[in-house]
């Protein structure tokens, strides 16, 4: 371990005249700050640039890929290394700087965050220890530069004027915030409040914090690069290096927590966040908007003019540290600054992690060897992303410790369902955001090849899942504060003229400006007339659609005071039609028989007014359900009181109306004889109600089916017919088969038959069968059936019935052909047992024969 003295020694200043060169380059935002910096380090042979957010260090990285290849350049990061075999230039987080990799020039941007209570530390180890053999850059604040100059002797610093002026406006309400605006809140509630706001005002807002992943914020900063939404929703992440084309800064508060408390922003923070608006050339204005008062005049005046007070200390932290044990590692990670100007840092995540598990009695077991310290250390070095609570976070390393001890790496089996859970893409965002800090950690740790199992495979995975919940999230936040037709109308209305035009909807629902039609009222969807939404005169459209917005609410309560006749559900489609309007359609619900309803969308619908006519509508749904199902209601009423049908007759609702018989389910005569007074029948293991399989409750009950299983029905038979011959080469899987059956249709053969009528024919001529010991089929029986006489055997054969074949004589036998027979059904084993010897056994022996005598036998018989 390094003395204190020899400590010291290495933390002292290098002098400037044997040493490369220190140089600070210090100035507000938009000063071209880290665009020299990136233009010095690419004129190197190599170089390293730590940047405060992996954000920034891969937008630079594409920069630099761009001026100098895919193999020249490298990304170091705690979630991500790309590092070429050939890379010369570096792109890092400050964290991630490699400092043991020898090169020309480093730089380290925002090197005033040295002053940040929960990172400083790492920047002021930077500041102190990072060097380039040719030159080495400091970009930031000009807060810092008195701090520069004491710790680092002979340090050249150039202080940069901004480019543009900074502007303060005072408080503007959020209404009337100009466009290409950026409002800045500090929790996460407050911008979902204020993304929600800005959408129901000017159509929508593209949103960032530091919740989101990179691949996330970037694509909500494009949603508004390509000015697809003119607002900017965030929290002072976008005080970091994101270049915007922002014209104005608004303040929501003022206010922020900064991990241990709520406190007041400096002026400095609110010049690093304010400073964003206005690139280049182009001037920029901030002020305060929503419930934020305006800015103190002392502040907006320090922010206008780049001056502050300069900082008083850094946060410092040893890094030469004692792996001897975790009680040393703790002592020399505890140690005091070696000089005046550094201030000890706050305790952070990692030596919480630490702290806690050196006193836990199964980590110090595992740490008696040596190297173990040092393997403690880095895992107590993962980050929280999660930020669940600290016992969450110190449990998981931990675990992930204890497994690296015991098997030398994590085993792709251990890893496997950590990630399962976290691939799932389901939920609102809030749950996607969570899902996203826990990918990170994952992330982070498969990018130690020396802690994983096949680490490329498990970079790739959790590479490709955290791209797949930022996808998902990005559509997530624009579905809810983006609404593109609402900013194109907003946009409009900015633009013209506020002389107010005459507009009026007629009793028919026709809309009309200024005595021309523009459009009508359908539903509750205002549809613009094709010629006058071509035209160019967005004057009629705005007052077209202000008259639409007037006439909702008028409209609701019309629809919620209309009877019954006044609505239909087309059972085809699910479609609900008002008038003749359509005003939403039918979804699967929790249940077969309660289908959930959707209101067709309608861009002038409040969420109040949507929630009343669902409820409308939802009413209408089940009123109607009832009276076209009504015998299955009916049924159900009946048996309330008779435990032993109850639940049969339940499970038959749920169902539909047509039900699989339980194995255990013996009813009794009484029993069954009272299903059949409901208009219930029992056969071949089905109950099933047949009134309920004519034409309209059919097709209701089809597509019921349809919605809740999510299985496409076949096409059905037409209304009214028994049968139907399925098209050419159709081969019905066996969940269709059960989906067409639940609905009522037997499968046999190519055929489609209807349930009851497949239902009676088999147990009709069953009977016959058994009383007659076999009987040549009829021709009337194909009729029956809605079948062809040719292709009767094989329909009768699939609903279970004993069809023998007709033969045909040789020319060596005499005697009448056998006709095709209908035969009785095979006895059970009990039944051939009990019989084997009997005469009625031998005339069906008898009567399993072929040939012309079996078949006058039969023809006797039936004389």
């Amino acid at each position: 371990m390094d003395t204190p003295s020899r400590q010291a020694s290495r933390l002292r200043p290098p002098a400037s005249t044997e040493d490369a060169p220190v140089r600070a380059v210090l100035g507000p935002t938009n000063t071209g700050k880290t665009h020299l910096a990136l233009e010095r380090m690419l004129a190197h042979s190599s170089g390293i640039m730590g940047f405060p957010l992996r954000l920034l260090a891969r937008e630079n990285y594409e920069r630099m890929v761009r001026l100098k290849g895919v193999r020249a350049v490298g990304l170091i990061t705690g979630e991500e290394k790309i590092i070429p075999s050939g890379a010369r230039w570096f792109s890092c987080t400050v964290e991630a700087m490699p400092m043991d990799r020898p090169v020309d020039f480093i730089a380290v941007d925002e090197i005033q965050l040295c002053a940040d209570p929960e990172r400083g530390h790492v920047f002021t180890d930077r500041l102190l220890n990072a060097r380039g053999q040719a030159e080495t850059l400091f970009l930031g604040a000009e807060t810092i530069a008195p701090l520069l100059r004491t710790l680092i002797r002979g340090i050249e610093i150039e202080a940069r004027p901004r480019l543009s002026e900074l502007s303060y406006t005072g408080f503007t309400r959020l209404s009337r915030l100009p466009p290409r605006s950026a409002i800045v809140a500090f929790s996460a509630g407050d911008v979902y409040a204020i993304a929600e706001a800005i959408r129901r005002r000017r159509g929508g807002c593209a949103v960032v914090m530091g919740q989101l992943s990179p691949r996330t914020r970037n694509a909500q900063v494009e949603l508004y690069q390509k000015r697809e939404v003119d607002y900017l929703v965030a929290t002072d992440a976008i005080g970091m290096g994101l270049n915007m084309d922002i014209q104005h800064v608004a303040f929501a508060g003022l206010y922020k927590f900064d991990g241990s408390r709520r406190r007041m922003l400096a002026p400095a923070e609110v010049a690093q966040i304010a400073g964003r608006a206005g690139r280049g050339a182009q001037d920029g204005t901030f002020g305060t908007t929503g419930d934020c008062p305006p800015l103190p005049e002392n502040i907006a005046e320090a922010v206008e003019n780049h001056q502050f007070e300069a900082l008083h200390h850094l946060y410092w932290r040893n890094s030469a540290l004692d792996y001897s044990s975790p009680r040393a590692l703790y002592a020399s990670l505890c140690q005091k600054p070696p000089y005046a100007g550094l201030r000890a840092a706050e305790p952070a995540s990692d030596i919480i992690v630490l702290s806690a598990l050196m006193r836990d009695t199964a980590i110090q077991s595992l740490t008696k060897e040596p190297g173990r310290t040092r393997l403690l250390w880095e895992v107590c070095q993962i980050p929280d992303f999660r930020k669940l609570g600290e016992d969450s976070h110190i449990r998981q390393c931990a675990q992930i410790f204890t497994v690296l001890v015991k098997e030398g790496h994590l085993p792709s089996s251990w890893l496997e369902p950590r990630l399962a859970n976290l691939e799932r893409t389901e939920g609102d965002i809030d749950a996607l955001m969570q899902r996203l800090m826990g990918i990170r950690i994952w992330a982070y740790v498969s990018t130690r090849s020396d802690w994983v199992e096949n680490p490329q495979l498990w970079r790739s995975r959790t590479r490709t899942i955290e791209d797949t919940l930022s996808d998902l999230l990005h559509e997530r936040l624009a579905a809810r504060f983006v609404d593109k037709r609402a900013t194109s109308l907003a946009r409009r209305l900015e633009e013209a003229d506020s002389k107010p035009l005459l507009s009026a909807i007629t009793r028919t629902g026709e809309v009309s400006v200024e005595g021309h039609a523009v459009g009508h009222m359908q539903g509750f969807a205002f549809i613009p007339d094709q010629e006058a939404a071509r035209s160019d005169q967005p004057l009629l459209m705005r007052a077209a659609r202000r008259a639409a917005r007037s006439e909702i609410p008028r409209r609701v309560t019309q629809f919620l005071q209309t009877p019954d006749e006044s609505l239909t559900l087309d059972p085809a489609t699910g479609t609900l039609l008002w008038f003749g309007d359509t005003i939403g359609h039918l979804q699967k619900g929790q249940e077969l028989l309660r289908p959930a309803v959707h209101v067709t969308t309608a861009e002038f619908l409040e969420p109040s007014h949507r929630e009343r006519i669902r409820m409308r509508l939802t009413a209408f749904v089940e009123s109607t359900l009832h009276s076209t199902l009504a015998p299955l209601f009916r049924a159900a009423h009946a048996v309330a009181d008779k435990p032993t049908l109850r639940g049969l007759v339940h499970g038959l609702t749920e169902q539909g109306g047509v039900m699989t018989l339980p194995a255990n389910s013996n009813l009794n005569k009484k029993d069954s004889h009272f299903l059949h007074k409901l208009g219930l029948r029992l056969g071949d293991g089905l109950l099933f109600c047949p009134q309920l399989l004519r034409p309209r409750p059919m097709t209701l009950r089809a597509l019921l089916v349809q919605l809740h299983t999510g299985q496409p029905v076949p096409p059905l038979p037409k209304p009214g017919a028994v049968s139907r011959r399925l098209p050419p080469d159709t081969k019905l899987s066996a969940q269709e088969r059960a989906v067409l059956l639940q609905i009522g249709w037997h499968s046999a053969a190519d055929f489609l038959i209807r349930l009851d009528i497949a239902q009676e024919t088999q147990k009709t001529l069953s009977e016959l069968a058994s009383r007659s010991g076999g009987c040549p089929l009829q021709p009337g029986m194909a009729s029956r059936l809605g079948v062809p006489a040719a292709d009767l055997p094989l329909v009768l054969t699939d609903l279970g019935l004993r069809v023998q074949k007709a033969s045909v004589l040789s020319k060596k036998q005499f005697g009448p052909a056998t006709p095709t027979l209908l035969l009785p059904p095979r006895p059970t084993a009990p039944e051939r047992k009990g019989r084997k010897n009997s005469p009625r056994a031998r005339r069906q022996i008898m009567q399993d024969n072929t040939g012309p005598f079996a078949a006058l036998a039969v023809l006797q018989k039936r004389r």
